[in-house]
Order: C-alpha cells, then structure tokens, then sequence
C-alpha cells in the first residue's frame, strides 16, 4: 500500500519551500522504493525552486542521495532490498545509439520512475532530476540505484549523485587529466572542489584553483590544488599562464557556468589545450569569440554531463578510493541539517558559506 512520507516541496517560483506529506506508491515494474539516509543540498535543487529548470511546479526537491533499498517491482534484477545504493539522475536504456555504440554515458534515453509521487489531496509532484530525495521514502527506477559498499558515509556517499561526482568526472572523464598535465579551475564551490580533487587524482603536476572568495581557495588548497588565484586580485588569464611558463594550462575546468568566465578558460589554456565547461549557464546567456581565436589556438572545447559518469562503473571505484583515504568525500560536508533546515541551507549555498549541507536521517 503507499507510503506516506515527509518531503521538501518547492510549490511556485521563488517560493520558500516547504516540508509537507508526500503518498510514495509501492514499486512497479522497473521500480524500486529507497529509504533515503542523506541527501545533499545542490544549487541544482535552488534552480527548480527559482523556476530555471522548467515551471512543472510543485517540486519534490533533493537529487544527491544515498539510501537502503526497502522494495522492488517485478523484473529488478539491479539491485534487492537491503542493498545500500547512491541514487543517480542518468539511468541508462542499453538500448539508445549511444548505449549500442558503447557510449552508454552519454546515453539519450536515459529514465526514471513510471509511477507518480502526489501530495496528500493527490496533486502529482515534479521529482527532481527524477529522484526527489529530500524525502523520508522515495520512488525511483531501478537503474537509478547503484550498489555500493555499505561501510561509506551515506553523508558523503550521497554527493556523487550529483555534484561532486560533475566535478571528478570534468576531470577524470570529460577532460581525461593525464600525469603531469597542468590543471586550472575556474570556480571552487563545490563542483570546482571536486574538479580540483579529480585532477589530483589523475596525477595532475600543476593544479591552479581560481576564485573570488579566499575561503573557497583555502578548500581549494585542501583538495590537491598546488596554486590559487584570488580573481579580484589578478588577472586569471595571465595568473594561470605565469604559473605554467607562459603557456597557459593543458586543461582548464570551468565550474561557474558564465560567459566571462567562459572566455577566460578559453584564453588560459595552452595551444591544443582542452577546455571542459561543467558549470551550468542560464538560457540567457550568449557566448561571443572571434572563431579565428578558436581556430588557431585548435585543442578541444568540451561539455561535461554529470562528469561523463557511469554511475555502474564510476561509484563503487570512488567509494573504494574513498574507503582507502585516496578521496575525502568527507571534506565536502560542510554540516548535517534536518529536512526542515533546506531553506536555511539554500541561503548558506547562496552566499557561498558552505561547500555542502547535507540532510541527515
């Protein structure tokens, strides 16, 4: 019989949310019902409140999850009740051109959940990212659940649902840093930190983190970064090319998701250098480069969905590393909060004074 459950509701644009009754149906098909144990606060989420993914209000917000299968539906083999799993938004088909050409990470039909979460009176919820986690309970479709090892901190596992996992994908993935490249990232919250820590990862000789704000580089620095530009200080363009022999950086990862931002990324990189751009812009924005510039400096300008993962294959390796002290998923959790503490957590996100909050069961 359905659930019901607490959950964090966005109703209208720019609306305070609110913690309301959420009626969780019982697992169909493809299906699988999650306890969910934690679940963080990504600007993604202030995005559908603010109305910039799409107006199919009310929201049931939270995405980057981790939690404890309760129930399947009919024909899951993925995963069985008890397994401990991180909850991902890309669940792949097997069956699209780019799964059938052994690109399942870029995967176009990529599903969620069949059935509908509702509200008490039975509106039916928008789920975000086709999860909506910041939920006691919630429905997802079963290859959204990956198995991983339940001794991780469900606080800091559920982090690569999203965010940090976009960031150490730009890295790992989308730009595929080698050993002793020369990394630059343009942005250190929380995406830009994982990017950092990606490149570390990967061997990176040279990691430059740039920011406006002291405290984000000073995290920065905690993740592997060997370099910071304080932007208000300094040119980045000519910071990053002053610190790499004045060639500019192999790669630079651009995690704020701004024109200018943008421009400076594709004017810091070294000739045939690569430029990955994960941070998400608004519909508005417009980007404007002499295409000489871009011909003649040649290298690869690249797009970073969700770090290029695969979640079957990216998350247990990462909470392996992580289980092993070579990943601090936990430095990323800037504080636990309650479901009724998102708002105030939104404000903290907005005024940069957290990497993550995270809603803690």
């Amino acid at each position: 019989m359905p659930h019901e459950v607490r959950g964090v509701i966005a109703r209208g644009k720019g609306a305070e949310v609110s913690v309301e009754t959420v009626v969780v149906p019982d697992p169909g098909p493809g299906e699988a019902l999650v306890r969910v144990q934690a679940c963080g606060v990504c600007h993604t989420d202030l995005h559908y409140r603010e109305g910039g993914i799409n107006d199919e209000f009310p929201f049931l917000l939270g995405h980057e999850a981790a939690g404890v299968v309760e129930e399947v539906g009919p024909g899951v083999a993925e995963v069985e009740p008890g397994d401990f799993v991180i909850l991902n938004w890309r669940a792949v088909c097997g069956q699209c051109r780019a799964c059938l050409r052994g690109r399942p990470w870029y995967c176009f039909a990529t599903h969620n959940a069949a059935q509908k979460m509702t509200l008490a009176d039975g509106t039916e919820l928008s789920p975000a990212l086709g999860i909506g986690a910041f939920a006691d309970k919630t429905l997802v479709a079963a290859g959204q659940c990956t198995k991983v090892d339940p001794a991780a901190s469900p606080a800091a596992a559920g982090l690569l649902g999203c965010g940090v996992m976009a960031g150490l994908g730009a890295a790992l993935n989308t730009a595929a840093v080698g050993r002793g490249d020369s990394v630059a990232v343009i942005g250190c919250g929380g995406v830009g930190c994982a990017a950092v820590a990606g490149a570390r990862l990967a061997g990176a000789g040279t990691i430059i983190a740039v920011d406006l704000d002291d405290r984000k580089l000073e995290w920065a620095r905690g993740f592997g970064a060997t370099h910071t530009v304080n932007a208000t200080g300094a040119d980045p363009v000519a910071a990053i090319q002053g610190l790499t022999g004045g060639n500019g950086a192999d790669v630079v990862i651009e995690a704020v998701g701004r024109p200018e931002t943008y421009q400076q990324a594709f004017y810091a990189r070294d000739l045939a250098g690569t430029v990955v751009l994960v941070g998400v812009p608004t519909p508005e924005m417009r980007l404007d480069l002499p295409l000489l510039d871009v011909f003649g400096r040649g290298g690869a300008l690249k797009s970073s969905w969700y770090g290029d993962c695969l979640p079957s294959r990216d998350f247990p390796m990462l909470i392996d590393l992580y289980l092993r002290n070579r990943l601090d998923l936990d430095g990323f959790v800037t504080e636990t909060i309650a479901l009724d503490q998102v708002e105030e957590a939104f404000a903290k996100m907005h005024r940069g004074e957290v990497l993550r909050s995270v809603v803690v069961w």
